[in-house]
Parts: structure tokens; C-alpha cells; sequence
């Protein structure tokens, strides 16, 4: 029984900085990856970055590499995503999610959290 909370989420302008926080809580996450998803309207669900637990190792995906950063903070079983240098492109309700880190489906996700960029 995993549960994901995000927070962060808001409006900002082009160029404008954002965190978004997950509360991850209900296991221990020494074997899980954890990672962050969006969803664009209209938009099919899209990879943003990952983070394995036990050795911080992390993956972006191209759109946002140089730009957002995923952390974690074991100690209080939080996982971040740091945006910077936002683009009305990365409007979205992003979405923090974890998976055993022996398989690749996604199977517990949170609620989302809307983050929406203006022009």
C-alpha cells in the first residue's frame, strides 16, 4: 500500500521556477524508483524524470534536461521536481509515481498537481 501526495503546483510566467513536492508514504522505497509524469490537455501521459531510491541515479527526459532537476530527500520520503526556466509547453498536471525497480510498469501514481505557464 503505497500513497503519492503532490504538491507545488501553480501559475507562473515563461521563464518563472516552480517545485513540486511527493509524499511518499506506506513502504520503505530502498528498492522502488521514483519518477514524474505530465499530462498536457489533450495530451497523452509523457515521461519527465526518474530517480532510483537507493543510489540517486536519475533520467530526464530531452524536453526538460538543463532544466528540471528530480531529488530526493530519504530521510523524509520526499521526492521533488525542480523546474526552472518554464515554457508555456510545460503546462500539465504532473503526476509523481513509483515502481519495484526490477520492472518497468508504473503501478502507483498520485493525484497530480496542475502546473500551467503562461505566455
Amino acid at each position: 500500500q503505497v500513497q503519492l501526495v503532490e504538491s507545488g503546483g501553480g501559475l507562473v510566467q515563461t521563464g518563472g521556477s516552480l517545485r513540486l513536492s511527493c509524499a511518499a508514504s506506506g513502504r520503505a522505497f530502498s528498492r522502488y524508483i521514483l519518477g514524474w509524469f505530465r499530462q498536457a490537455p489533450e495530451k497523452e501521459r509523457e515521461f519527465v524524470a526518474a530517480i532510483t531510491w537507493s543510489s540517486g541515479s536519475t533520467q530526464y527526459a530531452d524536453s526538460v534536461k538543463g532544466r528540471f532537476t528530480i531529488s530526493r530527500d530519504s530521510a523524509k520520503n520526499m521526492v521533488y521536481l525542480e523546474m526552472n526556466s518554464l515554457k508555456p509547453e510545460d503546462t500539465a498536471v504532473y503526476y509523481c509515481a513509483a515502481r519495484y525497480s526490477d520492472s518497468r510498469p508504473y503501478p502507483y501514481w498520485g493525484q497530480g498537481t496542475q502546473v500551467s505557464v503562461s505566455s
